[in-house]
C-alpha cells in the first residue's frame, strides 16, 4: 500500500520542527554563554544574497503551514514576518506544530489528485497535489531548515547531524 500524503508530512514536518526548536535553543544558549547579541545570530546570513537565519525559519514554517493548508483544503494562519528574537522565532515554531497538528488524514484523503495553484510576486505555480508535496513542499522545507542550522553551524554554535536528524 503507498504511502498516503499525510504519513509522508506532517509526522516528519513535525519532527523536523522539533529539531529546529532545539537547534534554536543550543544558538540561543550559545549567543548567552559568549555574551553575543542574539540579534546577530537572528540577522545571519551564509552569504550576502541569501535570507538571514530569522527569514530561513520563517520559510520552513509557512512551507508546512501554506503548503498543508492547500492541501487540506483550509484556510493557513497568518503570521506576521516580524520575528527579531530567538523567543519570538520559537513561538513561531511552536504555533506552526501547533497547526500542522490539526490537519487530519482524513482532511489530506484524495489531495494526491488535487490541483494546487498560487503565485509568489510575479510567479505563478501549478501542480497537482503529489507533485506539489513532494517536489515543492517538502524539498522547500527541508532547504530552509537546512540552511538555518549552518548558519548556526557557521557561526560556531555546537550542533551535528544528530541535532538536525533528532532522536
Amino acid at each position: 500500500m503507498p504511502m498516503s500524503m499525510y504519513q509522508a508530512s506532517i509526522p516528519q514536518f513535525v519532527k523536523m520542527l522539533t529539531n529546529l526548536s532545539n537547534i534554536l535553543k543550543k544558538g540561543e544558549a550559545f549567543a548567552k554563554e559568549k555574551n553575543i547579541d542574539g540579534a546577530v545570530l537572528i540577522n545571519d546570513r551564509l552569504a550576502p544574497d541569501m535570507f538571514p537565519l530569522s527569514k530561513q525559519i520563517q520559510i520552513a514554517c509557512d512551507q508546512v503551514k501554506n503548503g498543508m493548508a492547500r492541501l487540506a483544503g483550509v484556510e493557513p494562519p497568518k503570521f506576521d514576518d516580524h520575528e527579531s528574537t530567538f523567543e519570538q522565532l520559537q513561538e513561531r515554531i511552536a504555533k506552526t506544530i501547533a497547526f500542522a497538528k490539526t490537519i487530519t488524514p482524513a482532511q489530506l484523503e484524495g489531495s494526491e489528485t488535487k490541483e494546487i495553484k498560487f503565485s509568489i510576486k510575479e510567479w505563478n505555480f501549478e501542480f497537482v497535489g503529489d507533485q506539489y508535496l513532494l517536489t515543492w513542499i517538502i524539498p522547500n522545507f527541508y532547504f530552509h531548515i537546512a540552511t538555518a542550522y549552518n548558519i548556526l553551524r557557521h557561526n560556531g554554535v555546537e550542533v551535528g547531524k544528530s541535532d538536525y536528524l533528532g532522536g
